[in-house]
């Protein structure tokens, strides 16, 4: 069977205008001049072509060229049921005959719009994402960035590359070390378990507690008469914590061991976190294990003068000429920055695996960061440079406005998690969905319907966009949300375990000859589309795209289930062709769900 019809019919229908133009002109038509799309809604037709490329060729107007291809079509080819032109668009509407062939090919095909590539070589891709830091729990920003990351990496592998999912800790740094002396100076010993806390919830509290004492350092210095830029410079606890980072880096001993602790004490937080949202990673990396790497490369640019010292000692590189900036690359003190181990981690990646693609799932405060890191890259000699992709995206804000760590103003990764899902049983028995199933079976449903809800919320939204997050819109069985379209798969599953019941499914098949409706002809259309959106999702790096197709295709199948009798329609083969069309829309719903990292439960 076929696991990838990329432009199937389509892509009949290019060809069959290429073997026009051949016929009509006498020349082969290059393939970029062959552009078939979807007919836009408000025109008939299932698939347009532009005739505008092919004037140098047939050296006539764009009507008369439209309309001379359009009257080879279908004198010459089975597909082409119809064909109008307007002002130099083809439009063709393919025979029923058509799609029903189609849909034959497609049934029962769980790897439907899997790509795999023609020369059997998948690329490379590594995807970066999570790179949470060790001073505090994860929040509803770090949310967005898992689900980014996952889903890409589930959407770029469906579309033909082998994709190893990666995770940077920031394990190591100044805001580290922050925490640490919290604890260190007012902690009392106090544990997660003495606490009743998760450890990395306990770490963060640690964190906010440091800057509530560093704001009143601060103000108490600028009552005795220094400017608010040298008192937070020289706030007792800030230059502690400094200290703390510089001994960190020459291994003390008692340093090293406050510091394995507490992230030890974090590390379980966060694996209980992606376990709960469904994430998961082949290899995490520790800015603490990759920052000695990226001081050497430091050192190896300052001797070939790609970078240069400063008087104070720190070391710099200059990108004036390239329209940039200066750009520290180690402190004064011989301590790095966030891009000393960048490079690091990045030149270790490439010496571990053969990689074609390196993508940073990073937000968009960061897109001066990662040009600076592919151009110091470039500048350095490493021929992969080019290759880092940053797929940026926008910030999560709430109706209050933005999050912040340091104030202990963030919406918690888990506390949101247990909200959704706590919200989504609420509303599962008010509207008495789960009526009769066991208790097991329902808490499994009700955390699949709270995820669903979360994700797709997330999800659906351009990723370059900033976002507003509401979990009670999010929640909402009706609407553009994700327990809507797992409601019309359940749906779907409930049709075909009564079809299964009244011995419906033996031998199912595409019947021949039918007469399909508008709404028929619709679905198979969508589901027509699935591939190319799964492509395009990968070629934008959009797991948007996905979202808002499946709510689409939902929506689709929800019409035609109303206006259509399907278990009680009376003619037996057009009865086999909607339940086969139903079967076919269910796993293309559970597919596209599966890109999002959604389950899609058979009951609801």
């Amino acid at each position: 069977m076929n696991r990838i019809i990329y432009n199937g019919i389509s892509g009949a229908v290019a060809r069959l205008a290429g073997e026009a133009v051949t016929a009509l002109y006498g020349v082969q038509a290059p393939e970029e001049t062959l552009q078939v799309q979807k007919t836009r809604k408000d025109f008939e037709g299932d698939f347009t072509l532009m005739a505008f490329p092919l004037l140098k060729i047939s050296r006539q107007s764009p009507e008369a060229t439209a309309t001379a291809l359009g009257e080879y079509m279908q004198r010459n080819a089975s597909i082409v049921a119809r064909f109008n032109v307007v002002k130099g668009f083809l439009n063709i509407t393919v025979t029923d005959e058509t799609w029903l062939n189609f849909l034959s090919e497609t049934v029962f095909d769980a790897g439907y719009g899997k790509r795999i590539p023609a020369d059997g070589q998948f690329p490379m891709k590594m995807v970066e994402y999570s790179s949470p830091n060790t001073n505090k729990p994860l929040h509803l920003g770090h949310i967005r960035n898992n689900l980014l990351g996952h889903s890409l990496s589930k959407v770029l592998e469906a579309a033909g590359n082998r994709v190893v999912k990666v995770n940077l800790v920031n394990d190591r740094g100044i805001h580290i070390c922050k925490s640490m002396l919290a604890w260190r100076k007012w902690g009392n010993g106090e544990t997660p378990e003495s606490a009743g806390k998760k450890g990395d919830h306990l770490a963060g509290d640690y964190y906010v507690r440091f800057n509530t004492e560093y704001t009143k350092e601060t103000e108490q210095l600028i009552r005795q008469g220094m400017n608010r830029e040298e008192a937070a410079r020289k706030a007792p606890s800030l230059l502690e914590a400094q200290e703390m980072l510089r001994l960190w880096e020459a291994r003390d001993p008692e340093t090293v061991a406050l510091w394995e602790k507490m992230n030890g004490w974090v590390y379980a937080g966060f694996d209980a976190t992606y376990r709960q949202l469904g994430v998961s990673f082949d290899r995490i990396y520790y800015e603490s294990q990759t920052y000695l790497q990226g001081k050497e490369i430091v050192a190896e640019g300052l001797q070939k003068g790609v970078f240069f010292r400063k008087e104070d000692g720190s070391i710099w590189i200059n990108l004036t000429d390239d329209g940039l900036d200066e750009k520290l690359l180690l402190r004064s003190d011989g301590t790095s920055v966030y891009i000393t181990q960048d490079l690091g981690t990045a030149c270790k990646r490439f010496e571990e695996y053969n990689i074609d693609e390196l993508v940073y799932v990073v937000g968009n405060e960061q897109n001066y960061h990662f040009q600076v890191l592919s151009l110091i890259l470039e500048k350095l000699g490493y021929a992969w440079a080019g290759n880092l992709k940053h797929m940026s995206y926008g910030m999560v804000e709430l109706p209050e406005g933005k999050m912040k760590s340091r104030e202990g103003s963030v919406v918690d990764a888990d506390d949101l998690m247990e909200e959704m899902e706590e919200t989504a049983r609420k509303m599962s028995i008010e509207l008495g969905k789960l009526d009769g199933l066991p208790e097991k079976e329902a808490s499994g449903i009700i955390h699949a319907i709270g995820m669903g809800a979360l994700k797709y919320f997330i999800l659906k939204v351009d990723p370059k966009k900033n976002m507003l997050f509401d979990p009670k819109e999010s929640i909402d069985f009706n609407g553009n949300t994700g327990p809507f379209i797992q409601y019309a798969h359940a749906r779907i599953r409930s049709i075909l375990r009564k079809a299964a019941e009244n011995g419906l499914l033996e031998g199912r098949s595409v019947s021949k000859g039918l007469r399909l409706n508008e709404k028929e002809v619709s679905l198979i259309h969508a589901l027509h589309d699935y591939p190319e959106v799964v492509k395009n999702a990968a070629d934008t790096f959009n797991p948007a795209l996905i979202a808002n197709y499946v709510y689409e295709l939902a929506k689709e199948y929800n019409q035609f289930y109303h206006d259509y009798s399907i278990l009680k329609e009376n003619d037996a083969a057009l009865r086999l062709f909607r339940i086969v069309l139903s079967e076919n829309t269910a796993q293309v719903i559970r597919n596209s769900l599966d890109l999002l990292g959604i389950e899609a439960p058979d009951r609801m």
